[in-house]
């Protein structure tokens, strides 16, 4: 469920040399370049909202049973700015949008 005040993030797995290997990002502009670097094959598994990194890295954390997340960093904690909030909910309108155009909703 899309949130006011956060951000969405896609958590991306690719299985590799006998393992798995995951990439945690923001959906949309802001991802791209982690997503670039994705290898052939690496599947989205998973999609989260949170209102700043901190609850961002607690829900990933919990999701791979890593334990509790911790910080240091103050700016873990602080919101995510307005401006990516609303840059994102844009793109995802214009992609949603794009989708329903070619019949896949």
């Amino acid at each position: 469920m899309p949130s006011e005040e956060g951000l969405l993030h896609e958590l991306w797995e690719c299985a590799d040399d006998g393992g798995l290997s995951f990439t945690f990002c923001l959906a949309g502009p802001r991802g791209d370049g982690a997503r670039r670097s994705l290898s052939v094959g690496t599947k989205l598994v998973w999609t989260v909202w949170a209102k700043s990194h901190f609850e961002a890295m607690t829900r990933y954390y919990e999701r791979q049973g890593w334990g509790v997340y911790t910080t240091d960093q103050s700016w873990d904690v602080e919101p995510y700015p307005a401006e990516w909030v609303q840059e994102q909910r844009q793109f995802l309108a214009q992609y949603c949008e794009q989708l329903s155009e070619h019949g896949r909703t």
